[in-house]
């Protein structure tokens, strides 16, 4: 397709997106979580595993159909958020029906949480000794810190693939665009 435009975008590598990264965080937290702090009969712990799977799972989807259909990831990558949220719910019911505390989001605790997230290299590593030896309580506030900045980038993801719809087009613009080229060509 030499001196035309790529009717296949590149894609995939989601693993450098800062969202798919928080939300690998937040999944491993989650599993964990729910083997330290729930029943394994509880049916909150399959809802909490699969919501935390589904948001970083999606991210993942997204990415690779980008390629193709810049439509599809808009809709895994905002599914991606939507399932993120409602974990974050499961999150706040469990403090809540054990009267624990939310942190503030300026609470000194919060602040910790964040500030370590921002670190490079920043993994669920970062955060295994807390989520191994804290107390139900501090896990939970440290996942909701954590879902809330993941959410933040698929917000501003969100936002992004919106504009480069609006300034690229899709696919079949793309193919249209290259098979009218390749007809003038000849």
């Amino acid at each position: 397709m030499a001196g035309s435009a790529r009717i296949i975008l590149p894609h995939g590598n989601y693993k450098k997106l800062h969202s798919y990264r928080k939300s690998a965080i937040i999944y491993d937290l989650t599993v964990r979580f729910c083997q330290r702090f729930l029943s394994r009969r509880d049916r909150t712990v399959d809802q909490m595993v699969q919501a935390a799977r589904s948001g970083k799972q999606n991210i993942v989807e997204g990415c690779m159909a980008s390629g193709t259909s810049k439509e599809m990831e808009i809709k895994l990558v905002n599914v991606a958020r939507a399932s993120l949220e409602e974990l974050l719910e499961d999150y706040f019911d469990f403090l809540r029906t054990r009267n624990l505390p939310v942190w503030g989001k300026n609470s000194r605790e919060a602040l910790f949480v964040r500030k370590l997230s921002r670190e490079s290299g920043v993994s669920y590593e970062s955060f295994r000794e807390f989520v191994e030896t804290r107390p139900a309580e501090v896990v939970a506030n440290i996942a909701i810190c954590l879902i809330h900045q993941a959410s933040f980038l698929l917000k501003r993801q969100l936002e992004t693939l919106e504009q480069q719809f609006l300034e690229a087009g899709g696919i079949r613009e793309r193919m249209t665009k290259a098979r009218l080229e390749y007809r003038q060509r000849r």
